[in-house]
């Protein structure tokens, strides 16, 4: 039964990353197109976020596929940082692809005008991207909180925010076309560049919180409050008279908690495992799939 539910869940988690990379491969050759023809910056650095989500998509794909592979002699806790890793890559992706739009963005506001051309193609290829991006983070998303994925969640992220960007541009689009309209409302022909710059502050914003939590979990940080919830429930078990030397860590979705706890030194050997059992039930019931280890002492 444990093989059987963990092939589903690689095979759930792997057609998640594979849809991500055929929507990012598509979207981003639409907006590079569309941006192409219209010279809007916006939809370039959309399509320039497309295709950072595409290679965000290659990583979480192969993230998925790698940590999903059993313990062995060279790693003990299993492969499942490899998710962390790919997330912190993706985070330092999009950082980048925001110092570019950034420059983009501020050569037009103060060096050179760039003549745009607004066409019903340019809302087109944006509609598309929101409702694919919309789509495909909400499946991402849901994958990620059903097996605690974090390369899943920082591929929902990246479809997440393109949400947001997406709808940013169009209204840098549509006042550069108001403008066009009326000349008296000419300032508001900067609309695609100060669209683009709000684009590269929501993906900062992004970046920092995806960077934040994955450089947590790598540095093996304790999840908030989760030692002081574990205490109080393991020392309010019967038969328990302390319990100590708490350590959490995560390896990819997996967390390992290990623990000692001192107990009656009168107890058999079977009463003893019997209560580590029962230790670990109280555990599973604060972290659902926890591997735990429990170490009992006499007292």
């Amino acid at each position: 039964m444990p093989d059987s539910i963990h092939t589903e869940e690689y095979r759930e988690k792997q057609w998640a990353a594979l849809s991500s990379l055929v929507a990012a491969v598509g979207l981003t050759s639409f907006k590079i197109v569309v941006g192409a023809l219209t010279g809007s910056l916006g939809i370039l650095a959309e399509a320039a976020h497309s295709g950072l989500d595409m290679v965000a998509a290659i990583l979480t794909l192969f993230a998925v596929r790698f940590s999903g592979r059993p313990a062995d002699h060279g790693h003990l806790y299993g492969h499942g940082k490899v998710e962390n890793l790919s997330a912190l890559a993706e985070t330092l992706l999009l950082l980048l692809t925001c110092g570019w739009i950034v420059w983009q963005a501020i050569g037009r506001l103060r060096f050179h005008k760039t003549d745009i051309e607004v066409t019903w193609w340019s809302f087109a290829a944006l509609l598309t991207s929101i409702v694919v991006d919309f789509s495909r983070s909400r499946l991402l998303a849901r994958t990620a909180r059903k097996y605690n994925s974090q390369a899943l969640e920082a591929d929902a992220l990246h479809f997440q925010t393109d949400v947001w960007t997406s709808g940013v541009v169009i209204f840098g689009l549509i006042a550069v076309k108001v403008s066009q309209w009326y000349p008296r409302l000419a300032f508001l022909s900067n609309g695609d560049a100060v669209a683009a710059l709000g684009v590269s502050v929501l993906v900062v914003w992004v970046s920092w919180q995806l960077g934040h939590r994955t450089i947590d979990a790598l540095l093996d940080s304790a999840p908030p409050g989760m030692e002081e919830r574990i205490a109080a429930a393991v020392a309010a078990v019967p038969g328990v008279q302390n319990c100590h030397n708490i350590r959490l860590r995560y390896s990819g979705p997996v967390l390992f908690i290990d623990l000692h706890v001192l107990v009656d030194g009168q107890q058999t050997l079977f009463e003893a495992h019997r209560l580590t059992e029962t230790i670990e039930g109280v555990i599973q019931q604060i972290a659902p799939k926890a591997d735990v280890t429990v170490h009992p002492e006499p007292y």
